[in-house]
């Protein structure tokens, strides 16, 4: 994969993330199946395009596994987002992940922050302060949005923990990997749950398994290896955006002005941060 594919990959990438917390909506179950049942399906979907699923070297698993925790954390927290606040809110905390991941890059890989960088802090900072209807643990938004955040920082850990996959493991492979440990990791809760899941919940699942895992799971993996880890944030942060339209068309989860405002200091964010973004 060259730049210019990634850069494709990881905007098709962000359009079908962004269907994710509608599915996750749609699907009458909790957290805990959604998520399961997301990781097998796109499991299955995996397996047949892994050539070889099992490493050269044992050792080689440990980044999955990492990462593999931190995709089933980030995951469980944006569907608890989902079902507290709403696909809205959920996905314009989740949009928090650029700015940690502008973070964590320059502590973790001394690279530094540009003074573009710290604008884009506080455009999406003061994009989160507009989107927050009451400042109250009571409120539902403000727990919803709270678990959308907490779902931003764990996707900026898995963005940079990405970057150390094994150059033997293939992109796919790490996917599967990562899949494969958040099965096993939630079985033990989730597997005398299924009977009661219904026909049209696993269709939504089966969605989420394959539009919004596999195959955006994979470019992401892929992209980090040519792209730096916030170029891939700041087009993935895109997400929001995508679900707000559709959230506003299927269930008329009309925003308010200042998510918009919100919102839309978000987008003047990757706007800015995208225009350096080509000289690396």
């Amino acid at each position: 994969m060259n730049r210019r594919q990634a850069l494709i990959g990881l905007h098709i990438g962000a359009i079908t993330f962004g269907l994710a917390g509608i599915f996750g909506k749609l699907a009458l179950v909790g957290p805990v199946l959604i998520v399961f049942g997301r990781a097998l399906i796109a499991l299955l979907c995996l397996l047949p395009l892994v050539r070889r699923p099992w490493p050269a070297q044992w050792q080689e698993l440990r980044v999955p596994l990492l990462g593999g925790v931190l995709l089933g954390l980030h995951w469980l927290s944006f569907f608890q987002a989902v079902k507290v606040a709403g696909v809205g809110l959920a996905t314009l905390g989740f949009a928090s992940f650029p700015a940690f991941t502008l973070v964590l890059e320059s502590l973790l890989f001394r690279e530094q922050i540009r003074r573009s960088e710290w604008l884009v802090l506080l455009l999406v900072s003061s994009g989160l302060v507009l989107v927050t209807p009451t400042f109250s643990l009571q409120a539902d938004s403000t727990v919803g949005l709270l678990w959308g955040v907490f779902s931003g920082l764990t996707f900026a850990l898995l963005s940079l923990a990405n970057r150390q996959t094994p150059a033997s493991l293939s992109p796919m492979q790490a996917a599967w990997w990562q899949n494969l440990f958040i099965v096993l990791m939630l079985a033990g809760w989730a597997v005398p749950e299924l009977p009661s899941v219904t026909a049209l919940d696993w269709l939504w699942l089966a969605a989420l398994g394959l539009l919004c895992t596999a195959y955006p799971h994979t470019v992401l993996v892929a992209s980090v290896r040519v792209l730096k880890a916030r170029d891939a944030a700041l087009i993935f942060a895109l997400e929001p955006v995508y679900a707000l339209v559709f959230a506003w068309w299927l269930f008329s989860e009309t925003p308010s002005l200042s998510m918009l405002g919100g919102a839309g200091l978000i987008l003047l964010a990757i706007a800015l941060s995208s225009r350096p973004s080509a000289k690396h």
